[in-house]
């Protein structure tokens, strides 16, 4: 072998061991697993969670304990947390641990505290409940916030933290203004609540006239027809009577005799004047004048009172007897037929004024307290865009065998004619007006499975708040719980967010 040979041997070698010394500390790094990849020292937090670019936490390895939850240890001792929520609101509940073995729930002290974006820093204490700590208080939905763990046990204390994001999205202002999303401010409000109420449109009885002829006779014509709007005065209908023609000739005989009894009467008053006559035949004369005038006047009365002008023209049928609309209005109803015998009570026409129109709305028992007479109705159709306002005139003082209910009627303007009889309609009628300290507009309101949420912004994220409401009037709703006066929240649109929420596949993790 020559030395050129030998030196490359021992190079070849030299390298091989190089490289495999390499590979054995790869190798014991790999193979060496840190205690707790979720812990932190016992004095102090590690550095903060990374935050991706929607403020969610990056992804990274978390130690599961033995019920599920998140496992944090320190020098062998652990604390794994749960939220705990079947059959029960939600609550914290801690399990203890040292290298790897349950401890009593006694074995130490703990403190969690819980942040959450634009509300105060929540303290939680724990006592021991069966193998476990228990929370004294409930951890409200939704779990978005930041958590510090406190832990003391045997004068040494244990520091760990996390965050959990949930029901949380960041929109910029651009990007609201581009959806039209608008911002308001929780705060005191004036609630008119109002009743709502079904109803129909029904006619104003007060308004509905039955045409009679008033006389007997034959049908000659007929021009007033069911669903026909007529006017006042206008003739529904021609009949020939024979009592009208006797009337006639009355009035005409009783005009005739008026005339002779004043030609009489001005003779004997000009024959007493002069002497020639005795006064006993001018005091006859009038007598008889004023017994003629009181015919006439008869007479005249009683073609007045059907509708008969007593003046009548030349040439004209005695008989014929035009019977007219007495009002303006819409034909509801017509039992005449041509050729047809009357008498003269017949109802052959109703005639409804529909120029005002009643809903008649549904009161039940347990509404009655709160309707009352002059009270301020809306009433809105079912299902035409019609819309009115008036008041309550009267209410009913028997509630129905059947249904059980009272009847409110709302008189309505119709002079359009929008309203019509028959229509199904709302009303809501305005009760009194309320204070209250919180309220939102009615539109932010969404739902998140569950939930009744709105979602409150906090700098450029929305978070959704669940909300405990009271009294609304459709347009504000009170807030009992959820929000505080001040915050501000989504408004107008509020959908939008949630559509966001739901891309941005926000999670419920425990």
């Amino acid at each position: 072998m020559n030395r050129r040979q030998l030196i490359s041997i021992v190079t070849v070698i030299a390298i091989g061991a190089v490289l495999g010394g390499l590979i054995l500390t790869l190798d014991e790094t790999a193979s060496s697993t840190p205690t707790d990849t979720a812990r932190h020292t016992s004095e102090g937090k590690d550095k903060p969670e990374a935050k991706g670019s929607k403020g969610q936490p990056e992804p990274q390895k978390e130690l599961r304990g033995p019920k599920g939850g998140k496992l944090f240890v320190t020098d062998g001792f652990g604390v794994e947390i749960t939220i705990f929520e079947k059959g029960v609101p939600p609550q914290f509940r801690l399990y203890l641990y040292e290298n790897g073995k349950p401890l009593p729930p006694s074995a130490a002290n703990v403190t969690i505290t819980l942040s959450r974006l634009g509300t105060s820093v929540q303290v939680f204490k724990f006592k021991p409940e069966a193998d476990y700590l228990i929370g004294d208080q409930i951890v409200e939905e939704p779990h978005s916030f930041d958590v510090a763990i406190a832990a003391e046990r045997k004068g040494k204390v244990f520091r760990w933290g996390y965050s959990q994001v949930e029901a949380r999205v960041e929109m910029p202002d651009e990007m609201l203004k581009s959806i039209g999303v608008e911002i308001h401010t929780a705060g005191p409000a004036t609630i008119k609540p109002a009743l709502k109420l079904p109803g129909e449109i029904i006619f104003n009885e007060h308004t509905i006239v039955q045409v009679v002829p008033r006389l007997p006779g034959i049908v000659m014509a007929v021009y007033g027809h069911h669903g026909q709007q007529v006017k006042k005065g206008e003739v529904l209908a021609v009949i020939e009577s024979q009592m009208l023609a006797e009337l006639r000739s009355q009035y005409r005989v009783a005009r005739k005799r008026l005339g002779l009894a004043q030609t009489t009467f001005e003779r004997e008053k000009r024959l007493w004047e002069e002497k020639i006559s005795a006064k006993q035949d001018y005091l006859t004369a009038q007598e008889l004048l004023n017994e003629a005038e009181i015919a006439v006047d008869l007479a005249a009365v009683k073609l007045r009172s059907l509708g008969v002008r007593p003046d009548s023209r030349s040439g004209e049928n005695l008989a014929r007897y035009e019977i007219q609309a007495p009002i303006s209005g819409l034909i509801t109803a017509k039992a005449i037929a041509l050729g047809e015998t009357l008498k003269e009570d017949t109802n052959i026409y109703t005639i409804a004024d529909v120029s005002t129109v009643w809903a008649a709305i549904t009161a039940y028992p347990k509404d009655l307290a709160v309707v009352k007479v002059g009270q301020k109705a809306v009433v809105k159709a079912t299902a035409l865009d019609v819309e009115g306002e008036g008041a309550v005139t009267y209410i009913t003082t028997l509630i129905g065998g059947q249904t059980r209910t009272a009847t409110a009627r709302v008189e309505l303007d119709n002079k359009v004619g929008r309203w019509r009889p028959g229509m199904f309609v709302n009303a809501e009628l305005a009760t009194e007006e309320i204070s209250v300290p919180v309220a939102i507009a009615a539109d932010a309101i969404q739902t998140i499975r569950d939930w009744t949420v709105a979602f409150g912004r906090y700098g450029k994220y929305f978070e959704a708040r669940l909300l405990e409401l009271g009294r609304s009037d459709g347009r504000m709703i009170e807030v009992i719980k959820g929000l505080s006066a001040g915050e501000q929240y989504a408004a107008g649109n509020s959908f939008a967010i949630k559509a966001e929420l739901g891309k941005s596949g926000a999670r419920h993790d425990h």
